[in-house]
């Protein structure tokens, strides 16, 4: 112990270059919990290697279908057409009167509402 020089030489696993530090949880059954643990064991990784290498390479089949841009387009207006109708109830449930551009727009939003109703009863058919 005379002047020995000591090394800060620490021992274990050497260090990643990327470190995986962020966490994702999957909600699943049991019995769906039983068979990936199984499937994992099968291919020799963890259940954390097998399920990011499924979704980062893996295709899956979407079940939902996806909503046609008509449909959207007909939500939007509908949408638009209530929030314009409960302005101009809000306004005569108050007792206001209804001035001129509010009248206007009144009878534009009744045809455009006979308009949306025409097109959804073409499609039903």
């Amino acid at each position: 112990m005379d002047n020995v020089i000591k090394k800060n030489h620490k021992g274990g696993r050497p260090k990643k270059a990327i470190k995986m530090t962020e966490q994702l949880a999957v909600m699943c059954t049991l019995a769906e919990r039983k068979i990936i643990e199984q499937k994992a064991k099968e291919a020799l990784v963890t259940i954390s290697e097998y399920l990011r290498t499924l979704g980062l390479s893996g295709k899956v089949v979407m079940l939902v279908k996806r909503i046609p841009a008509e449909n959207l387009a007909f939500t939007t207006a509908l949408n638009h057409l209530g929030a314009l109708l409960n302005q101009i109830a809000k306004k005569r449930n108050s007792n206001d009167e209804l001035n001129a551009f509010e009248r206007a727009d009144l009878v534009m939003l009744t045809g455009r509402l006979k308009m949306i109703v025409s097109d959804i009863e073409k499609r039903v058919q």
